[in-house]
């Protein structure tokens, strides 16, 4: 029976820390520069350029054209306008190469945002966005980033639904406070 106790709090112990990644809310936002793709067309993404405009989403997400990360990428296509009305720019960062991500940007980003390529995993071990159970692919983390850098909001699910909703109540929350 103790043997049995023993492997089951390992496993929630194990669960557990896969559920919980990410950045606090108050910390400074590590800077990057990595290709990325808009629209099939390749550029160089600078987190600092970006911030220079206004907010940032950033998402990290498991593989493009997954069955999860592709609802996640229609959900921001469909709030793109009103992230862009909030001033927010949304970025999209996985480990898959620039040319799937060209190609994931047209379709399933459909030309309204940008995807990063971290084959490296650089930025996503930054942000401790690095999924435990499976370490050579982020976890889903999102993160609202107020314009000096500094993380607003944070959130760690695999399930793909709440990530929009809830960045998109943090920016609000954060737009009227700066009004």
């Amino acid at each position: 029976m103790n043997k049995l106790l023993t492997i089951a709090a390992a496993c929630v112990a194990l669960l557990g820390n896969a559920a919980y990644a990410g950045l606090d809310v108050g910390e400074k936002a590590p800077d990057f520069k990595t290709d990325a793709s808009l629209g099939g067309n390749v550029f160089k993404f600078s987190l600092a350029d970006a911030l220079k405009k206004g907010p940032v989403v950033l998402y990290f997400y498991p593989a493009a054209f997954s069955v999860g990360c592709t609802v996640e990428a229609h959900e921001f296509a469909e709030a793109t306008d009103t992230f862009k009305q909030l001033g927010a720019t949304v970025i999209g960062v996985s480990h898959d190469d620039i040319d799937t991500l060209k190609k994931f940007s047209v379709t399933e980003c459909r030309n309204k945002f940008a995807v990063a390529s971290d084959g490296d995993q650089s930025i996503m071990k930054s942000y401790d966005a690095v999924l435990a159970l499976k370490p050579e692919f982020a976890n889903r983390t999102s993160y609202v980033i107020a314009p000096n850098g500094v993380i607003l909001y944070q959130y760690t699910s695999l399930n793909p639904y709440k990530h929009v909703s809830n960045t998109l109540t943090a920016l609000k929350g954060w737009s009227q406070k700066q009004h």
